[in-house]
Parts: C-alpha cells; sequence; structure tokens
C-alpha cells in the first residue's frame, strides 16, 4: 500500500471517481492508517457529519467512522467493515456529506451489526439501531462505490436532477 498524503485528504464531493467504486482493503493498520482514521474524524466533525467513509476523504480504502452525536469522544473507526442487517426496514431523509444539499427519504433496516478491525489490529463486532444502524449502512454503502443517489426512488432521482447536474458543473469548474 502507498503512503497516504494526509494533507491531500478532504471531503471529496460527487461526482469524483473514487466515489463510484468499491474500495480496497487495508491490508496493515500501520501509523500512516492510523493518521488517515485521525484526519477523517476531523473532516467528519468540521464538516457536521456523523460518518465519513474512505472514499469521501478521498482515499479508495475500507475504512470509515461513525460519531452518532457528531463528536470526537464518540467517533469509532471500522477498518474492512462487514455488515449484517436485520429487522425492518424504514425509510427516513438522510444526506450526505458528498452530496450537498441533496436529501431523501432512504429506506434502511433498523438493526445493523458491523464486524471490523481497530486501529489496534483486534476485530469487533458491534451492533446498533436507529441513526446507528443507518450511519453504518450509508457509510459501508460507501465502501461499495454506492452513495444515497443509487437508493432514490425514480421519483426522486428525476427530482434530484437538477442539484445532481450543478454538482458535476462545480466539479468540471473545480478541476
Amino acid at each position: 500500500m502507498d503512503e497516504i498524503d494526509i494533507e491531500e485528504c478532504r471531503l471529496t464531493r460527487y461526482p469524483a471517481p473514487v466515489l463510484g467504486k468499491p474500495a480496497q482493503p487495508i491490508e496493515t493498520i500501520d501509523d500512516n492508517i492510523r493518521r488517515l482514521a485521525e484526519r477523517m474524524i476531523e473532516i467528519m466533525i468540521a464538516s457536521g457529519g456523523v460518518g465519513l467513509a474512505g472514499p469521501q476523504a478521498g482515499v479508495n480504502l475500507q475504512i470509515f467512522v461513525v460519531s452518532p452525536d457528531g463528536t470526537r469522544e464518540s467517533a469509532k473507526v471500522y477498518i474492512n467493515p462487514e455488515i449484517e442487517v436485520s429487522g425492518g426496514l424504514d425509510a427516513h431523509d438522510e444526506g450526505c456529506l458528498s452530496l450537498p444539499g441533496l436529501f431523501a427519504r432512504i429506506r434502511r433496516h433498523r438493526r445493523c451489526t458491523v464486524t471490523a478491525t481497530d486501529l489496534e489490529g483486534r476485530r469487533f463486532s458491534e451492533t446498533g439501531e436507529g441513526l446507528l444502524a443507518r450511519a453504518f449502512q450509508h457509510e459501508y454503502d460507501h465502501l461499495q462505490g454506492r452513495m444515497i443517489k443509487d437508493r432514490m426512488t425514480r421519483v426522486q432521482q428525476i427530482a434530484a436532477r437538477r442539484r445532481l447536474k450543478e454538482l458535476e458543473e462545480r466539479h468540471k469548474a473545480d478541476r
């Protein structure tokens, strides 16, 4: 794995290519990965989010951070996560830091168990309900190259077309 330039890690917005492809597993947890995790927590908190995945920080790696209350104190790191969903489906308004200004009612499972590796290399499992379950599923989607725009109904996609086009135009202008 190449050295990650932590200073280059910043919030990545649609339609950046890294957001649309599956992330790669992390093979070694070293100081580089620990610095990446710390930078991702900083980005998440500064952006007012409750979760952030590696691709959202411009890094195509299987890592996400979640803090249900948006604070550093409750932030937790999940490396090479796997999820198992259970319970019925609920629809709630959901946004995404990588799709600013876009919100949609997204159906997600009420419960979600994540099995991941922590920064010390230990495997652990955690089950969440409600917002935590939703955050786990949302961030895991990013690691699969999927975003909320991909989970929208056809009607929602039509309604979001203008906002997506604006984000695409802004991306072209920023290049």
